[in-house]
């Protein structure tokens, strides 16, 4: 065998026959047509005539470009290559100069801050609303954004995510309305939200409201290959020419073929086949979600746990662990040693699982059985202790962050590693993020304080892993 590490591992996963319930969305191939999905590195071209050029797209590229914007609702559509991140940085970049201010979701991606980061805007934060029957973030509101608007009246946008990790989408018509009538442009993450425009059973994409910016993970929730996504443009509130070069500046040079190649594919399938098999996608999920009512421990996530102004994404299954006596990280590492079946990401009481086209009756049905199984492992003390502890933690609405500098103030100070438990008070200098989902506890430039620190600890202790924690449990902190 050569000694190939990640070639190994990756074939290795393919052949445990894992229930896959995680990005990508085309989960091993099996939601692509064979013909399609055969041959891969034949794709692996380059800029040569023929190909076009992402940058400066006049053929099969602009043509590709063009078909996805119909396809998903827009004015015009960009391909991404380096993943939403990119397009959300370019997107800061676009509308933001260092000094202005703009209005931000605090439930947002860590890639938000590195666009602030790179832009020199300076945040202004609005909180969600707090699920304590399930211990997560919700949507935001259309009356918050429209606080903050008339608070700050300088400021260059609103940037909000929707859906979030859980499938909550916000009610985007209102936000839109509201924003658009300050004048201002909307940037929306809608990351997982790709699927959204192909179904009528779905909450709608915010593309069908002409937000200005929307973003989009393709890799995520339809049947494309990592790192592919969409920036689609509405409107004229947005420079195009603008996002264009901040795209080219951002993205690599030699931008991949078999990427854009998915994402040409990935449109195709939707446009073709995606209402019909969402549809039958979305019957198998509801017949899934009856039959686990009758199994004791789990609590799915339904539109009656959540706020009355938001409306959930119904292919995002989000299963609270505490009938169990267990934590989400738990139940994760369970299902995954035990029981053959992956999840997406797991928090303190909650499972959350992605389902996309390229599922079927017989994995939910699998997974069914894998959740029964589980249902009855006998969990010792040590772990029905974590999982009160972590039922206490769950239920508390986090504490609003307090910044001392911003962003890219405290990107560009010098910064001194301190151990966790003594940095009670001082500025944070880096972004700690658990990931998944990737949404900061701390953005740079925020003030750490023992609420904090406890959340992060308990997050190690109870299996979590916290990206920006050293070695000793150290953090950057501004010196």
């Amino acid at each position: 065998m050569y000694n190939l590490p990640i070639y190994n591992y990756l074939r290795k996963y393919e052949k445990e026959n894992i229930n896959i319930f995680h990005m990508p969305g085309h989960k091993l191939a099996r939601g692509i047509p064979q013909e399609l999905a055969m041959n891969v590195l034949k794709l692996d071209v380059t800029e040569i005539d023929g190909t076009d050029n992402l940058h400066y797209p006049e053929g099969i590229i602009k043509e590709a470009q063009e078909l996805a914007a119909m396809a998903f609702g827009a004015d015009s559509t960009f391909f991404l290559v380096n993943g939403s991140t990119c397009g959300i940085q370019a997107a800061i970049m676009s509308v933001c100069t260092r000094g202005q201010k703009v209005i931000v979701e605090r439930d947002s991606h860590k890639s938000v801050v590195s666009g602030l980061i790179l832009s020199g805007a300076e945040p202004i934060f609005i909180y969600p609303q707090y699920n304590c029957k399930f211990g997560i973030n919700e949507g935001i509101s259309a009356e918050s954004i429209e606080k903050a608007l008339c608070m700050y009246p300088d400021a260059a946008a609103v940037l909000i995510t929707r859906p979030n990790y859980y499938g909550i989408c916000s009610d985007i018509e209102s936000i839109v309305k509201v924003v658009h009538s300050h004048g201002k442009p909307l940037i929306v993450d809608e990351a997982h939200g790709a699927h959204l425009a192909f179904s009528p059973l779905l909450p709608p994409s915010a593309n069908q409201y002409k937000a200005d910016i929307v973003i989009q993970s393709a890799h995520k929730t339809l049947p494309a290959v990592t790192q592919g996504a969409y920036m689609h443009i509405n409107g004229s509130l947005i420079d195009i020419e603008k996002i264009r070069f901040n795209l080219a500046m951002l993205q690599t040079s030699s931008p991949s073929y078999i990427i854009m190649t998915y994402l040409d594919i990935a449109r195709e399938l939707m446009q073709t086949e995606g209402k019909e098999r969402l549809s039958h996608l979305i019957e198998e999920i509801n017949a899934f979600k009856n039959r686990l009512a009758e199994l004791h421990g789990f609590k799915v996530l339904e539109d009656n746990y959540t706020n009355i102004n938001t409306v959930l994404d119904t292919t995002r299954l989000v299963l609270n662990t505490s009938g169990l006596g267990i934590s989400g990280y738990k139940a994760e590492a369970e299902l995954r040693a035990k029981l053959s079946v992956q999840v997406e990401m797991a928090d303190y009481e909650n499972l959350v699982l992605i389902t996309t086209i390229a599922d079927e009756k017989r994995n939910l049905d699998r997974l069914y059985e894998s959740l029964s199984k589980l249902n009855q492992i006998p969990f010792n003390d040590e772990w029905v202790r974590q999982a009160e502890k972590v039922r206490s933690l769950a239920r508390q609405k986090p504490v609003d962050a307090l910044s001392a500098l911003s962003p890219y103030e405290a990107y560009a100070a010098q910064k001194e590693s301190k151990e966790l438990k003594n940095c009670i008070g001082r500025i944070c200098g880096g972004v700690i993020t658990p990931y998944p989902p990737g949404i900061p506890i701390l953005y740079p430039g925020e003030i750490i304080d023992s609420e904090k620190i406890s959340y992060i600890e308990s997050i190690i202790e109870l299996g979590g892993k916290v990206n920006g924690i050293g070695n000793n449990i150290s953090v950057q902190v501004v010196k």
